[in-house]
């Protein structure tokens, strides 16, 4: 068994051979697919995969860290971030 993760190539050419469809269209669906999750995310805050998870847009608050060179304390200023939450379907399939 191959332990490297499938590439977004190999993954169009699974989705054709399961499918039907052209490698080509395959990998057009898949394109469309991302743009309009990052669109989503970006408009509404969060993009539903069914039976795979979710994108969400959250916000993180500011926090004191440390410099782990020099040990300074410094500020971690408040940003946005995206975090992805996998469906319990996508969970259990996984870890049985």
């Amino acid at each position: 068994m191959d332990n490297k993760p499938m590439t977004k190539s190999a993954l169009s050419g699974e989705i054709a051979e399961r499918t039907g469809l052209t490698k080509k269209a395959a990998n057009d669906l898949l394109d469309e697919i991302a743009e309009i999750a990052c669109g989503e995310a970006k408009k509404k805050g969060q993009f539903t995969l069914p039976g795979i998870g979710k994108l969400v847009l959250s916000d993180r608050k500011a926090r004191t860290g440390r410099n782990p060179a020099t040990g300074e304390v410094i500020q971690i200023p408040a940003k946005k971030v995206v975090k992805f939450r996998v469906a319990k379907a996508c969970k259990d399939a996984i870890l049985g």
